[in-house]
């Protein structure tokens, strides 16, 4: 389990980057499509803003970007060059995967570049 005040634990679990006390968005499951991005404006514990400023997580996408890569390079390493798998077979399994991994990427990029800008307080309840 991680532990409480870590950036990864914000990262992989979608909690608030300042007190890590709920998750930052209104539902948790990324494959609920039509609330994937759905956010509270707010965390109700701390305080926190999330949508710093308007467009905000637009800059998201450019990590987005890099953990598409990231997944395909790994998929690709994997099949073919581990396994020995034809290449036709490999890069349809890279178009399948980035596919179906797209909600939770979409997620942990914007929980990303917010743990950019926001850090872990456990100090919070006394700047309250």
């Amino acid at each position: 389990m991680l532990k409480k005040g870590s950036t990864l634990n914000s990262i992989l679990t979608g909690t608030c980057p300042k007190c890590h006390e709920e998750s930052m968005y209104v539902e948790k499951n990324p494959y609920k499509l039509n609330t994937l991005y759905k956010m509270h404006e707010t965390c109700s514990h701390c305080k926190t803003r999330y949508q710093i400023e308007p467009s905000f997580f637009y800059g998201a996408m450019y990590v987005g970007y890099g953990l598409t890569v990231a997944i395909g390079i790994a998929i690709f390493v994997t099949l073919n060059v581990i396994f020995n798998v034809a290449v036709l077979p490999t890069f349809i399994s890279i178009i399948v995967g980035i596919v179906l991994l797209t909600p939770v990427t979409s997620r942990i990029a914007r929980n990303i570049y917010i743990n950019m800008f926001i850090h872990y307080d456990k100090d919070w309840k006394q700047k309250l």
